[in-house]
């Protein structure tokens, strides 16, 4: 899985997958050339391999147990972690087309990782437990239909989905669209401190964070709602009922597309040509889980853009892990915590290979980006509910 020898990175996750489908355990070599997975040879694997464009080497079984003696050395970064059964994996989406696509909705179907959609339905009726492994698209967990509305509240697709969202919500017995999304939202809080694992991209993240710190206090204004929003909710917001967020300030008007002052967009003063982050470097044997999450063939990833596209660092709490992050604007953009018995991690922008997605844009067609450090990042949490957990130092 290092730069050099790997012609299909992407594709190489899914044939790990696959291995793990029949009941083959595959160890994830963490660090080593890029973070390679071993896997027992076979003709069919061969063949598959051959099959998806994946490129591979055999190894004869005194090299492999050199390798491994070598990666289990005190001196060396690395450590190799066994993948032991394939996460059943549930892709949070509204049912039908969007005017924007999903970049993990993407890259599951381009590395041929098979995924459930669910949506509020199966979530208010306690589906989720039937997962390993949660995404949320990109959504709005607030009820402010992604604040949308200045630009696009005359557009016949805004409408639409907001009479959707609106008949959805009575139909599961809520009077307002952003009390039903904060039930969901409460929902996903408990499957994750249950033990479940979620990914979250672009808005899904602080919208998430901050429908859940407002719990109880009505943020919306009546475009939205129908209804005035509460007054002096600001200083009503519950930082402790968060997973990531602190000490953040809302965005009032309804006029302006952001929803606080998480996300570092309209304080951005860097240029494309230099908008890369910087991955964390982790011990492999004491932290294996955020090794894991930062696997790559590179350290350094392209920067890309969103509704959210990084995180204020003064804004995120002192337990959660930065694992990505750009100094020269103070923004993280790649972060990881657990809560309860769960973990999560949270994606800054919309499309990795898209640097500035914008509402009718054509997808990205992953086939011109098969080496993609930034879709890396997203298959990591992939495998990583496969992982035989061992206790790590922090």
């Amino acid at each position: 899985m290092d730069e050099d020898t790997q012609q299909d990175h992407l594709k190489a996750y899914g044939l790990t997958y696959w291995m793990l489908q029949k009941q083959q355990k595959v160890k994830w070599l963490l660090n080593y050339r890029g973070g390679s997975f071993l896997m027992a040879d076979s003709q069919e694997l061969r063949n598959e391999c051959k099959i998806r464009g994946i490129s591979f080497e055999t190894l004869s079984d005194s090299k492999t147990e050199e390798i491994l003696t070598m990666i289990s050395s005190p001196s060396q970064n690395m450590e190799a972690v066994v993948l032991e059964k394939a996460p059943k994996i549930a892709v949070y989406s509204p049912k039908g087309n969007l005017p924007w696509d999903d970049a993990v909705t993407m890259v599951l179907t381009y590395a041929e990782i098979p995924y459930e959609v669910v949506y509020d339905k199966e979530v208010l009726s306690d589906q989720l437990i039937l997962y390993d492994w949660l995404h949320l698209h990109h959504e709005d967990f607030t009820g402010q239909y992604g604040k949308f509305y200045r630009a696009y509240r005359a557009a016949p697709w805004y409408i639409e989905e907001k009479q959707k969202a609106e008949a959805l919500a009575q139909e599961l017995g809520y009077s307002k669209v952003s009390e039903e999304k904060r039930a969901v939202a409460l929902k996903i809080r408990d499957y994750v401190v249950g033990g479940g694992f979620m990914f979250a991209m672009c808005s899904a993240t602080d919208s998430f964070d901050i429908a859940l710190a407002a719990e109880d206090v009505d943020i919306c204004e009546p475009m939205f709602d129908g209804d005035a929003s509460e007054a002096g909710y600001q200083n009503k917001i519950d930082y402790s009922k968060t997973f990531a967020f602190t000490d953040f300030t809302l965005e009032r008007s309804p006029m302006v597309y952001e929803f606080s002052s998480i996300d570092t967009t309209p304080k951005r003063k860097i240029p494309r040509t230099t908008d890369y982050f910087t991955l964390m470097n982790y011990s492999a044997k004491w932290d294996p889980i955020p090794t894991m999450l930062t696997q790559n063939h590179t350290s350094l990833v392209k920067g890309f853009m969103g509704q959210t596209t990084a995180y204020d660092s003064k804004e995120i709490k002192s337990n959660v892990l930065v694992m990505g992050e750009n100094k020269t604007n103070n923004e993280a953009r790649y972060i990881h915590g657990i809560k309860g018995k769960g973990f999560f991690t949270f994606y800054g922008g919309h499309d990795p290979e898209d640097y500035q997605h914008r509402v009718g844009d054509p997808k990205t067609e992953l086939e011109l980006h098969p080496t993609s450090p930034g879709y890396r990042l997203i298959l990591n949490n992939v495998l990583f509910p496969a992982a035989r957990k061992k206790k790590q130092k922090t």
